[in-house]
């Protein structure tokens, strides 16, 4: 699978914003989905997950509430929706996939094996 993250960009506190990751492969609609973040001088934290089916979705405790995840295994896209967008969330967003990702691991970045170049996101106050 290659994966390509998009959407990124400049918007002030509270705006909204939508990253969209387009993937290529004949394995995407079989892999679970992950999107992370990475501010400058931090670790790669989770941010949501999405299950093949779309059925299950999973979010990190800071964003639960104004993050969205989708996808549409016809288009091979996996989309977030941000909204109530904050200053910390200000960080380089990274779409990956994996097919072997469980429940269990699906907010592990180690688990994943495939990553998009990852897209820019800057809230300012």
């Amino acid at each position: 699978v290659q994966l390509q993250a998009s959407g990124g960009g400049l918007v002030q506190a509270g705006g909204s914003l939508r990253l969209s990751c387009a993937a290529s492969g004949r394995t995407f609609s079989s892999s679970r989905m992950g999107w992370f973040r990475q501010a400058p001088g931090k670790e790669r934290n989770f941010v949501s997950a999405i299950s093949s089916n779309g059925l299950r979705t999973d979010y990190a405790d800071s964003v639960k509430g104004r993050f969205t995840v989708s996808r549409d295994n016809v288009k091979n896209m996996v989309y977030l929706q941000m909204n109530s967008l904050k200053p910390e969330d200000t960080a380089v967003y990274y779409c990956a996939a994996d097919t072997l990702v469980t429940i269990a691991t699906m907010r592990s970045s180690s688990k994943y094996n495939y990553w998009g170049q990852g897209t820019l996101v800057t809230v300012s106050s």
